[in-house]
């Protein structure tokens, strides 16, 4: 197949659409439903993702992708029963490695995961079909599926979930284009390889980086090379835990990524892992009722009149005092940014969400003062030399 067309482009009103190859056959095959015009740029930002994550850590990889950013990406690494809870997951019993992965990538931000895109590096096996099988997402894009994990997915949506297999050998020319206003623009790919050799440049007091933090820099990095920049990722235990995506500022990128990240830790407190919900209550409902608790708006879930909708008791409210107490415990997070630190603010933002370690291009005018934020915080910072943008 040359070609392929679409039912619209970005919206309704863009006719006609299609994706096609000037050369050759289209490196992918629609098994089921029919994939849009975003999907197809979710489906393979993702998937260069997840494939360029197993590369660099030798486990299964998944990214959990909404408007051609990730909201979460992970690689297959095992969950604890805290984490097995909080993905709403721990009634499934033993999970792959690649369902693990999956858990985690959709997990870390699951009001951003909400009608996602999913990428997978490997043949999706049975435990992670049942895990999507009962998440609301638009489809998924992997290099195969086994025969009963697709007659899973293909049940999904009133059987028109998109499930789409490419091919794992396909390269692309090394020389890409680009459209902008009937201009077209041309450079190579960025076919940078990301590995634990990418973070030798240690300027901090302190050098030593543990093998496992390393990994987490190369999943933050790897990740924000497919996020739309600005971007910040913060990363802990092999998943991406916050993604700051597409802001003009760097320091709106690293408070939006530490507060997605300071929610994720939060989800674990005992104040939320006891919250009395009703019984047979859909998870993205009980999603929505956490997200406005751990929030400043808890008052929505709260009130008189509402939170009898959503539990069987009303809960404590969780004080400020009470999530700064639980956040302090936060530590050995890593953080990487896709171009360098302006100012220092950002590490000492990046500090109160337990970031310990830092990877980032460098070059600014104020390295020094980053430099000595970090030493005065005990992290350990890398400089790549790499920019990361992703437009």
């Amino acid at each position: 197949m040359k070609e392929l067309e679409l039912k619209y482009g970005c919206n309704p009103n863009q006719k006609p659409s299609k994706i096609f190859m000037k050369e050759g056959e289209l490196p992918i095959e629609v098994l089921n439903g029919k994939p849009g015009y975003i999907n197809f740029l979710d489906a393979f930002n993702g998937w260069q993702l997840v494939k360029e994550l197993k590369k660099a850590t030798g486990l299964p990889a998944a990214t959990s992708f909404k408007h051609v950013s990730p909201a979460g990406a992970a690689v297959g690494l095992p969950l604890s029963e805290v984490e097995a809870k909080i993905y709403w997951v721990d009634d499934l019993g033993e999970l792959s490695p690649l369902a693990c992965a999956y858990a985690r990538a959709r997990g870390a931000d699951r009001m951003s995961s909400y009608g996602d895109f999913i990428a997978l590096s490997d043949v999706c096996d049975v435990s992670t079909a049942t895990i999507i099988k009962r998440e609301f997402s638009d489809g998924i894009i992997a290099p195969g599926y086994e025969p009963e994990a697709l007659e899973l997915l293909k049940d999904k949506k009133k059987g028109n979930y998109a499930i789409i297999q490419i091919d794992p050998a396909y390269e692309p020319e090394p020389i890409e284009h680009k459209e902008v206003f009937g201009i077209t623009f041309e450079q190579g790919r960025n076919e940078l390889n990301i590995d634990k050799d990418f973070f030798s440049n240690v300027v901090t007091e302190k050098k030593e980086i543990p093998d496992a933090a390393k990994i987490d820099m190369a999943i933050a990095m790897i990740t924000l090379k497919y996020t739309q920049s600005n971007s910040v990722c913060f990363v802990k235990n092999g998943q991406a835990i916050g993604v700051g995506a597409g802001q003009q500022s760097r320091i709106h990128c690293t408070r939006l990524a530490g507060n997605k990240a300071d929610n994720w830790l939060l989800r674990q407190s005992p104040q939320v892992l006891n919250l009395p919900f009703l019984k047979d209550m859909k998870r993205a409902n009980r999603d929505n009722a956490i997200d406005l608790y751990i929030g400043e708006d808890y008052m929505d879930v709260l009130a008189d009149g509402e939170w009898q909708k959503v539990f069987t008791e009303k809960p404590p409210v969780f004080t400020r005092e009470e999530k700064d107490a639980w956040l302090a415990q936060a530590t050995d997070v890593t953080l990487g940014s896709d171009a360098f630190f302006p100012f220092s603010d950002n590490v000492e933002r990046a500090f109160r969400s337990g970031v310990r370690y830092i990877a980032q291009p460098g070059g600014s005018i104020r390295d020094g003062e980053v430099i000595e934020a970090c030493n005065k915080h005990g992290i350990a910072m890398c400089f790549t030399g790499i920019r990361l943008f992703h437009h």
